[in-house]
């Protein structure tokens, strides 16, 4: 028993031996395969005679706020021909069909060869050896639209299709801007090669949609060609975004900006429009000077930190009053006749004045560095952490996080971080907005915070997806800081903002139909703390909102390096900033008070209808429908006059029409003192237009049925 029990168990030992032998020579095998061999077996199966290749969706849409096309596919048609198709005859290819053909591709698709070369072309591509390279895929025509490729799909030969009219037709998709320019870098694009740009790159996994498969099949050449028109697995298409954008204000915005770059022939530029409760971008315009022209060749407003300059003494004074400093804004301070010395280093004003002293209000609205400085020296200097950590509590150390890529954070200096390289003149110079770096979006973020009495919003540009019209998501506004100040704070900011524009240094821009508040801001690129270098460039900006008493939109506007007509933001940044202040008050109905909204005033006693003359009932009718209250004299004939009694009150009295004698037309349309003086006979003449002033004949004159009467009228 003991030996066939080991027996047995020698027999299982070697089948498992052997089971255990085929499965590591199976894994060797599948491991040679699929990794030791793999590219030469994909390279077997990449020259298989048929496979599926991926076939391109059709990319989404992105659209204005109202609905109008930015950026949509189209697509266009690629044609060609199989004159080896299986299913093509000799039959099929006879003499007429080969001649109409040709005919109609001289007509319709390629004029510059004649019928004749167009017959010889297509009889010499059918008689050709059947592997002749490209023979089963011959161009005929390329970027064709939809209505024309459906006109060639009929004709003779052509018509029978795939198969047996070797009619191959291949859709691709181009990408079209049906308001070319506008918004060029916001839309952006992505290119094979190339880091995709503004919205197209941002949202491109949700434009792009899925592809789907389309089988091609091998023919001589190593060409491969769509076996059907359509796809097997068919493409999912893209869903359209939606973005926050008013093509008009963009418009606006654009042209307001590339005038102001060519008149100053600056180097670049942008503006930017935010709705204040929202902080929706309505519009967003970039231009840049090349060798070629003018163009959006970068996003400026989202992607390009620059030292503010006087835009940031907004920030600055704010810090003071938060910090318990500044109660009496009309308190006298030095200036020291705009120049003063801060340790080694020499700080002046922009434009020399001699002052020795301003107010703080006038500090503000004449742009004074030196009064700025000196205040948040007077205030900050024993500690200017405070003063950093006050401007990081309004918000101005952080990224708005828009939807457009290439955004960069502020840079701000904190003299708690060694990094930072912190000097006793850091203070005053970012007091006036050097030595930190913000982009002019960040800028305008704080300056719509103010506007909107401290709600800082995130701008955004995109407000929902959508997929054939349902909304797919949807982006709503966002409160980043509740509150970036207290009230009182806010309240005098205002005040100060509107006080620049009303006296200070953008007295320029003030509109007599609407109030604007804001900051000019006129910044030095080449400095080293103010000292003149060669070549001394500038960049000059403006950021507010207007009106100023009820927001409805922030705006900020930087030009850099400005070459002629003045460098100051008042000069060059501020008046784009008022001709798109301009339009959008123009184009925008609920930025007007309605005229109805208050009690309608009295008029004066010049404006009312006196003495005004005519039919009893006529009067009365005109003075109802008028709304003018009136007495009127008991029992009054067919004709009365209105006259004004103590200035301010209107009386109907009768008026005399004698039946005999001419009667007094004076105050009376034409139309009835026509009707009065020839009832008696009188030839009326008229000059002027109006009411009668005066009359020829006078009144009570006798009438003897032949006289001429000259009416006056004004």
């Amino acid at each position: 028993m003991l030996n066939i029990k080991n027996e047995v168990l020698v027999r299982v030992y070697a089948v498992a031996a052997l089971v255990l032998l085929v499965a590591v020579a199976i894994f060797m095998q599948l491991f040679r395969l699929t990794v030791t061999d793999a590219p030469k077996w994909e390279a077997k199966a990449d020259s298989l005679y048929v496979k599926f290749v991926d076939a391109p969706s059709q990319r989404g849409n992105i659209l204005a706020d109202d609905g109008s096309l930015l950026a949509t596919s189209l697509p266009f048609f690629d044609i060609h021909f199989d004159a080896k198709a299986e299913g093509l005859t000799d039959e099929i290819f006879n003499q007429q069909a080969v001649d109409s053909l040709a005919w109609l591709l001289s007509t319709y698709v390629d004029q510059q060869y004649t019928p004749g070369a167009w017959r010889d072309f297509l009889d010499t591509l059918r008689k050709s050896p059947p592997d002749t390279k490209g023979i089963r895929y011959v161009p005929i025509a390329k970027d064709f639209p939809y209505n024309k490729a459906l006109i060639v799909k009929n004709f003779p030969i052509f018509r029978e299709g795939r198969f047996k009219g070797g009619f191959i037709m291949e859709q691709t998709n181009r990408r079209e801007r049906p308001f070319k320019l506008l918004a060029q870098r916001t839309i952006g694009y992505t290119r094979e090669g190339a880091l995709p740009v503004g919205l197209e790159g941002s949202f491109n996994n949700v434009l792009e949609g899925k592809e789907g498969k389309q089988l091609m099949i091998r023919v001589p050449g190593d060409i491969y060609i769509p076996v059907n028109d359509l796809a097997e697995i068919e493409p999912e298409a893209g869903d359209d975004v939606v973005t926050t954008l008013d093509i008009n204000i963009q418009d606006v915005a654009e042209n307001a900006l590339l005038n102001a770059c060519k008149t100053h022939n600056a180097d670049h530029g942008c503006a930017i429009v935010m709705e204040v409760k929202t902080g929706k971008i309505r519009a967003m315009a970039n231009i840049g000077r090349t060798p070629e022209g003018w163009w959006e060749t970068y996003n400026y407003a989202v992607g390009e930190r620059v030292e503010p300059g006087s835009m940031f003494k907004l920030p600055t004074f704010m810090a003071m009053m938060e910090a318990g400093e500044l109660d009496n804004l009309d308190e006298k301070i030095p200036v020291y006749g705009g120049k003063v010395k801060i340790y080694d280093e020499e700080l002046q004003d922009a434009e020399p004045h001699g002052m020795d002293s301003m107010s703080i209000k006038e500090v503000f609205a004449r742009s004074s560095n030196v009064g700025t400085a000196t205040l948040a020296m007077k205030f900050f200097k024993p500690n200017p952490a405070a003063f950093v950590e006050q401007i990081r509590d309004f918000g101005l150390d952080l990224p708005t996080n828009i939807e457009l890529g290439g955004e960069e954070a502020p840079i701000i200096k904190n003299p708690k971080d060694p990094k930072s390289e912190w000097s006793g003149t850091s203070l005053p110079w970012m007091s006036i907005g050097y030595e930190l770096l913000l982009t002019p979006l960040q800028m305008l973020t704080f300056y719509n915070a103010v506007a909107n009495d401290g709600r800082m919003m995130k701008p955004y540009i995109v407000q929902r997806t959508e997929r054939y019209g349902e909304v797919v998501k949807e982006f709503r506004p966002t409160v980043v800081k509740r509150s970036i100040a207290s009230k009182s704070t806010l309240t005098r900011a205002k005040e100060l903002l509107k006080l620049v524009v009303s006296k200070g240094t953008a007295h320029s821009i003030e509109s007599p139909y609407f109030a604007i508040a804001g900051k000019t801001g006129t910044a030095q690129l080449n400095y080293h703390k103010f000292r003149a270098s060669k070549g001394i460039r500038h960049q000059a900006g403006f950021c507010g909102f207007f009106p100023a008493d009820n927001p409805v939109y922030s705006c900020i506007v930087v030009i850099s390096e400005p070459e002629r007509g003045g460098y100051h933001g008042a000069e060059v940044a501020a008046p784009v900033f008022r001709a798109i202040a301009d339009k959008c008050f123009a184009m925008k109905a609920d930025l007007h008070e309605p005229i109805n909204k208050n009690d309608r005033p009295k008029l004066a006693t010049a404006q009312l209808p006196t003495y005004d003359a005519g039919a009893t009932e006529d009067l009365r009718k005109g003075l109802k429908w008028l709304g003018l209250d009136y007495y009127r004299e008991p029992d009054l004939p067919e004709w009365s006059v209105i006259t004004a009694e103590r200035g301010d009150s209107l009386l109907i009295q009768h008026r005399t029409v004698p039946d005999k004698t001419i009667p007094s037309v004076i105050g009376m349309g034409l139309k009835d003192a026509i009707y009065l003086l020839e009832n008696r006979g009188c030839r009326v003449r008229v000059q002027g237009v109006g009411k009668v002033r005066q009359q020829s004949l006078a009144p009570g004159t006798r009438a003897n049925g032949n006289q001429i009467c000259t009416l006056f009228l004004e």
